[in-house]
């Protein structure tokens, strides 16, 4: 009976590889199923062809989702099209320990999803990508996968067009930008930024590097003196493996990094758990830094989870389902994204900020073809720092062990090798429009009057930079960039904050890469949040078509008679 069972086990488990396989290629012209995490894949153009809709919406997060189908419930004809495989962007890709902030401040098609699914932590990102495709089925919505932009036609501050690398061209009234990255916007020329601005140019106490209120005992190496040179306090035998050679900043200036991204891992303790792989590039110096923390000091407490007591460390996040960054060096690649936004990275700090910028800096195909290279590297690093901890020898094996009863999900990301197809982009581009959501706004020291929907979630910014730093005579390794500082209440964002100056885009909606400095999307950007702004962008495209305005023009008194219709919660009076 128990090889049975066995056999039943794996023969359902390889038709639902092979089951999910076909249907992932469905909508993929031109494409080969891929044997690892990808991405970007290139396609095969075929013939030209245009597609006529109201609404196209690029990008398949679940903003995308949301504002397609809130388009398409408002008599749209909606058309969302998807860079990879998938719909969901991080819902779907293994981020479920959402990020909720006050539950009772999300309404609208982000309750809608979290009730349907039946709980709004801790389900499979399979189970989620189903149920954004039977949603965005009952809504009518047609979804194309895996394309990539590849030029936009633009004519008087007015997107017309958008050409995929298929060869498709779409055309539409209104367009939304639903990509984690900001490149649709990029491409219309509306005005962005990347990085951190200086904490005087929003006059923000967590803004810009070494903030006053910060995490500074939080993952810094239980603050013990770690030399960050090969041979211990010898400058002149280098740097190890992961600590920038590029010098910090003073406390308060800008500069252009982003927090680190990472994969949300699906972990599990069962029988038939895959143990963690080496990867091709596997390297074991690259974790050298962690080996010398892990061996400097025998009081330090190893506990695989979140923590904040003294002289304990992660270094990662074990649990049943989504696993997290957890420690001083951990999975978040710290440095590893700069290039990530848009191509571009200049080094150094700044005291007063610079121009926004406008247009690409390197054609779209080039940042795609960068970009994948940088995901790959995510990947070797990441595949690699699990393997280093179930296998290296440098690692207590008591440690060791416990790492080693935890392996992927065998039931989830099969197409991709039990690997996430996502990476954590935590932030990318941000548009610079007429209102800028600041700390202000989520401290309630200001609050817009035009709301489209409420963010509660902490200010929280992973670490931008790994760095040299003197304490007390001594030469060791700090992280820099985190915070994680609460507020008292949910704050509204502004409608404004979701659409371009006029003079630069009249008809494009950006509920992802909003307007927002560094700080405040550390707040902005959860994926409940994204949902809601998605579900007003699609009721605002709606508008725009009826009444033939540019989005700027829309009546908001009108907008929120129709968010709060649909069970959008805009305001906070509890």
């Amino acid at each position: 009976m128990t090889n049975r069972k066995q056999v039943l086990k794996q023969t359902v488990c390889m038709m639902a590889i092979v089951l999910s396989a076909a249907w992932y290629l469905i909508g993929c012209p031109g494409v080969a199923a891929a044997d690892g995490p990808r991405y970007y894949e290139p396609v095969k153009p075929g013939q030209p062809k245009v597609i006529e809709c109201d609404v196209a919406v690029y990008g398949g997060t679940p903003a995308g989702v949301t504002a397609a189908i809130q388009a398409a419930r408002e008599g749209k004809k909606a058309v969302l099209l998807s860079f990879n495989r998938h719909v969901g962007g991080m819902t779907s890709g293994g981020l479920t320990a959402t990020d909720l902030g006050r539950v009772d401040s999300i309404g609208g098609l982000a309750l809608e999803f979290y009730n349907r699914i039946g709980k709004t932590r801790d389900y499979r990102p399979s189970e989620a990508e189903q149920l954004f495709r039977t949603m965005l089925d009952e809504a009518g919505v047609d979804v194309l996968l895996t394309r990539a932009l590849s030029s936009v036609e633009m004519q008087q501050n007015r997107l017309v067009s958008v050409t995929m690398e298929t060869g498709e061209t779409v055309r539409a009234a209104v367009f939304v930008d639903s990509t984690y990255e900001g490149d649709l916007l990029a491409a219309a020329n509306v005005s962005y930024r990347v990085g951190r601005e200086p904490a005087a140019e929003y006059a923000e106490r967590l803004g810009g590097q070494w903030q006053e209120v910060s995490w500074k005992d939080v993952y810094q190496f239980c603050r013990l003196p770690i030399s960050p040179f090969v041979v211990p306090h010898d400058p002149d035998s280098g740097l190890l493996p992961e600590i920038a050679a590029e010098p910090p900043g003073n406390p308060g200036d800008g500069d252009f990094k982003v927090q680190a991204y990472n994969f949300r891992l699906q972990l599990t303790r069962d029988a038939d758990r895959i143990a963690f792989p080496k990867p091709p590039e596997y390297d074991a110096n690259r974790y050298a830094l962690l080996a010398r923390f892990l061996n400097f000091d025998d009081r330090v407490e190893w506990r695989l989870d979140y923590t904040t007591a003294p002289l304990t460390d992660g270094p990662v996040q074990m649990r049943e389902g989504d696993s997290n960054n957890a420690g001083s060096f951990s999975s978040d690649y710290v440095g590893g994204n700069y290039r990530w936004p848009d191509g571009t990275y200049q080094p150094g700090s700044f005291t007063e900020l610079p121009a926004p910028r406008r247009g690409l800096p390197m054609p779209l195909r080039e940042l795609y073809e960068l970009r994948e290279d940088i995901f790959q590297d995510h990947v070797n690093y990441q595949q690699g720092l699990m393997y280093f901890l179930a296998n290296d020898p440098q690692v207590p094996e008591s440690l060791r062990d416990r790492v080693n009863a935890w392996g992927l999900d065998p039931h989830e990301f099969q197409e991709s090798g039990f690997w996430p197809h996502q990476l954590y982009v935590r932030e990318g581009r941000r548009m610079v429009s007429d209102y800028v959501v600041t700390q202000a706004d989520c401290e309630s020291r200001r609050i817009a009057e035009d709301s489209v929907g409420l963010a509660s979630y902490p200010m929280d910014s992973h670490f931008c930079q790994r760095v040299v730093v003197e304490e007390n005579g001594v030469q060791t390794v700090r992280n820099e960039g985190g915070f994680g500082h609460g507020f008292r209440k949910p704050y509204p964002i502004s409608y404004r904050a979701i659409v371009p100056r006029k003079n630069e885009c009249e008809n494009l909606l950006v509920p992802v890469c909003l307007s927002s400095s560094h700080v405040a999307y550390g707040s902005v950007r959860m994926e409940p949040v994204f949902m809601i702004l998605g579900q007003s962008a699609g009721t605002a495209a709606a508008m725009t078509i009826d009444n033939d305005i540019a989005v700027q023009d829309v009546d908001y008194p009108t907008l929120k008679a129709k968010l709060e219709r649909d069970q959008q919660r805009l305001s906070w009076d509890r």
